[in-house]
């Protein structure tokens, strides 16, 4: 399956920063400070303590296949390397919303119905009640229980705050946004729906008590953030939104955000110091940015 371009019309009025997860602007404007990030948290949590609306969209496609040509039968990508590198298609991974290798962004929207297969419930610390935000894929959920237990032995506590996302929710996320601050400001730092990652299920938003469990830039200067940057990428997870990649993938810098696309790709992304966009594009994959 291919993408969607998808673009949210200009009578959308505009959302209170939820999760901060999504936002973005431009490398020269501020972050929100930090009575913005206060005023984001509070609405993240009375927003995503009721239970989705129509439960069908976070129920597991059984007749879905969450694999494609290059993955194995477990979903996850096969030993195919291009020049020692894992290998990727445009079609088959990229743009396969289905794919571990998906591309999610501002050009890239996720279809309105997609809804991933093999959601379940993460088996880590979690922030917030919703049910909804606390599942992942499985392969994904599994690797996050996985890092988060190896940090531990490490005297790093990590917490999982939101995970998957549907494309209902993020409407509502959205609309909240420009219901407060304005079409053009929720642009900068909420992502219309269908181009947010949380909708894959290969996301999840951590944080740790050392920032009171909020999403805040912040954490990529603690103990705990410092450790996730250097070894997030052996579990399989990237940190998607760089610092100073900002007019790259359109995002503000968030430390909090990790993106599953497998240890070996993950690895190879990591190793190369490029944001996913970038990475794309050296390896000969023809994308728009």
């Amino acid at each position: 399956m291919t993408f969607k371009k998808w673009m949210v019309t200009t009578s959308l009025v505009s959302s209170v920063l939820l999760l901060n997860a999504c936002g973005q602007t431009s490398e020269e404007e501020p972050s929100p400070d930090e009575t913005a990030q206060e005023e984001v948290n509070q609405n993240e949590e009375s927003q995503t303590t009721e239970e989705p609306d129509d439960e069908d969209q976070i129920e597991n496609d059984e007749d879905s296949n969450g694999s494609n040509a290059s993955d194995n039968e477990d979903g996850e990508p096969s030993d195919s390397v291009d020049n020692g590198r894992p290998q990727l298609d445009l079609e088959e991974d990229v743009l396969e919303p289905a794919s571990f290798s998906v591309l999610v962004n501002k050009q890239y929207s996720l279809p309105e119905d997609y809804v991933p297969d093999n959601l379940v419930t993460v088996e880590v610390p979690t922030v917030l009640p919703n049910p909804e935000i606390k599942q992942m894929r499985q392969v994904a959920a599994d690797a996050l229980k996985e890092m988060f237990d190896t940090a531990e032995t490490s005297g790093i506590i990590l917490h999982a705050r939101s995970g998957y996302r549907s494309y209902q929710t993020q409407v509502q996320l959205f609309n909240n946004y420009v219901d407060n601050h304005g079409e053009e400001a929720a642009n900068k730092y909420s992502a219309r729906p269908g181009e947010s990652e949380h909708q894959t299920g290969l996301v999840m938003d951590v944080t740790s008590e050392s920032v009171g469990l909020q999403l805040t830039e912040e954490f990529g200067n603690t103990e705990e953030g410092t450790w996730v940057r250097d070894n997030a990428h052996e579990f399989g997870f990237i940190i998607r939104y760089l610092k100073g990649k900002e007019d790259i993938t359109g995002y503000v810098f968030e430390p909090w955000h990790i993106r599953y696309l497998g240890p070996e790709l993950a690895t190879d992304v990591y190793e190369s110091g490029l944001s996913y966009e970038e990475y794309l594009i050296d390896r000969g994959i023809n994308i728009e940015i």
